[in-house]
């Protein structure tokens, strides 16, 4: 009676299909998986899971899974563990510490997307300061010089005054006790500097436009055309919107010292120095109004004849100037810093320093 239900015993299990396994026995994960990422997972037999209607044999990284995987929390007996190091060879565990085959953006991804996206928006903007795409080149003192040297300034000439006539006793007394005359080789470039003093900003001229743009990219630090009109030249110490406007009394030769001062490398510190003066909360003063007040002085004085004596020694009378501007101007300047002057001092100082500095070349 045994031998017959050993012999149907093995009957039955003859007719049960055989299953090839990559490994020998189940392989329980839950001790090596269970807390991992917060989740514990259970391993549910293959027919629970398909309703039954698979007989294919599920793949993971490599494992083929068993059928007969039983929940060892429902009373079954624990199955056989491996170890990490197999776990790992097999890539299980990279698996399920990524969640998934589809990895999460990372915090890094998202802030390179960001700044891809923000650098392509900044592509797209396009400057909107410049006139021309074509920066204006600067121009030297020497070049602007030529210019008015080689044109014929002929009708400008007959307005000039380049000395104070005096009647009377006032011309003796300056014939005996005055400065010695100018040199008559030196008359024509005297008469020159009048000239552009009277010349008017010509805007169908390329030289005159090249000098305003000179002077506002020094001072400013910039490397871009601005705009012939605007707000912007008040930023250099203009009253208005033209620069034009301000160069009454003085005319061109007002933007020609302007020019000096910035675009002389041994005088360019002292010129910005000033202008980060003229920006100063409390004793801020419109620098070109300043400069071109420098100017209306500097042209008393020639006018006077106070600066023949220095320029019969050197033979020249535009770089006398030329220095006697920037001596005026780092006078004043030194003058507004160290007594603490205000806007409110201006007539004042410029008063005081157009009597002494008069005074000081006559003696």
């Amino acid at each position: 009676m045994t031998s017959e239900v050993c012999r149907g015993q093995d009957q039955e299990h003859a007719r049960q299909p055989t299953h090839s396994y990559a490994m020998e026995e189940d392989i329980d994960v839950t001790p090596h998986t269970e807390g991992l990422n917060g989740l514990s997972h259970e391993c549910k037999p293959l027919e629970e899971i398909t309703n039954g209607h698979s007989n294919h044999k599920p793949v993971m990284n490599g494992l083929i899974i068993s059928h007969n995987v039983k929940d060892h929390t429902n009373g079954s007996a624990p199955l056989r563990s491996l170890p990490i190091s197999a776990l790992k060879q097999n890539g299980l565990l990279q698996t399920l510490a990524a969640g998934g085959d589809q990895p999460k953006p990372t915090e890094e991804n998202v802030e390179l997307e960001k700044a891809r996206e923000e650098w392509e928006a900044l592509e797209n903007v396009q400057p909107a300061v410049t006139e021309d795409s074509n920066p204006t080149p600067l121009i030297s003192f020497n070049e602007a010089l030529q210019y008015f040297q080689t044109t014929d300034l002929g009708d400008l000439l007959k307005n000039i005054q380049p000395t104070i006539r005096r009647t009377g006793l006032a011309a003796i007394t300056h014939f005996l006790f005055g400065p010695p005359r100018l040199h008559r080789e030196l008359l024509e470039e005297r008469d020159l500097v009048f000239a552009i003093a009277q010349c008017p900003v010509d805007n169908s001229q390329t030289v005159h436009m090249r000098v305003l743009q000179t002077i506002y990219k020094r001072l400013i630090g910039s490397r871009l055309d601005c705009p012939r009109y605007g707000a912007h030249w008040e930023n250099i110490g203009f009253q208005g919107t033209d620069p034009a406007t301000d160069l009454r009394g003085t005319g061109f030769l007002g933007l020609m010292h302007t020019l000096y001062f910035v675009m002389d490398p041994e005088t360019l510190p002292l010129a910005r120095d000033i202008y980060k003066l003229s920006q100063h909360p409390t004793q801020n003063f419109p620098f070109s109004v300043m400069s071109i007040n420098m100017t209306r002085i500097a042209l008393q004085v020639l006018r006077e004849e106070a600066l023949s004596k220095e320029c019969n020694r050197r033979q020249q009378v535009v770089g006398v100037l030329n220095e006697f501007y920037v001596a005026t101007y780092l006078h004043l300047y030194q003058v507004w810093k160290t007594q603490q002057k205000t806007i409110a001092d201006s007539g004042f100082v410029l008063k005081g320093k157009r009597i002494g500095v008069v005074g000081f070349c006559c003696q």
